[in-house]
């Protein structure tokens, strides 16, 4: 019997997934859109919201921020409304100590960010010279913005990035 041979790691290539990155927790969008107030313009007119400041200082006082212990947050506002940046401003002051890590923005901004961090804490300096693979499967969700920054960090160091898998890769880079 021939003994099986494993090119891949004959070859010297170096596989990155980028699911090693992922920071593991909850994740929560708050929405302070149904925090705002209604303000209708007559039957079958236009709807709009507005922040009124007192009252959304009482919510601010009695909601239970302990639902949020350990998450991981995007604050927002889904309604097509002008928010003063105190108002998000004060929901960060109560969230620093309840929640793992807030964001401004949605769910894909938190991923990003998450990501982002995660990233900027590999050595790059371990792929100088080497041939890699960024992995293009993925079983959580990675957003794009992670595999550009993974990019963008390589860039300086790497012989070569490829994507995808290593029976079926783009090139992207090689160094000469």
């Amino acid at each position: 019997m021939d003994e099986i041979i494993n090119k891949v790691e004959k070859s010297g290539l170096k596989e990155i997934n980028l699911e090693d990155f992922y920071i593991q927790g909850e994740r929560y969008l708050l929405d302070i859109k149904q925090y705002l107030t209604s303000l209708s313009f007559g039957e079958g007119k236009e709807e709009a919201f507005i922040l009124k400041e007192k009252d959304f200082r009482e919510y601010v006082k009695t909601h239970d921020w302990t639902k949020y212990k350990d998450k991981l947050v995007a604050i927002t506002c889904t309604a097509d409304a002008v928010i003063p940046t105190w108002a998000y401003m004060l929901i960060a002051t109560v969230l620093q100590s309840y929640a793992k890590k807030f964001v401004f923005g949605d769910l894909k901004t938190l991923e990003t960010v998450l990501f982002q961090e995660s990233l900027s804490k590999m050595n790059p300096e371990e792929f100088r010279d080497k041939k890699i693979i960024i992995r293009g499967c993925s079983n959580l969700p990675v957003p794009e913005s992670a595999y550009v920054e993974l990019t963008r960090i390589l860039v300086p160091f790497a012989k070569s990035i490829m994507y995808g898998e290593a029976c079926s890769t783009v090139p992207l880079m090689k160094k000469m």
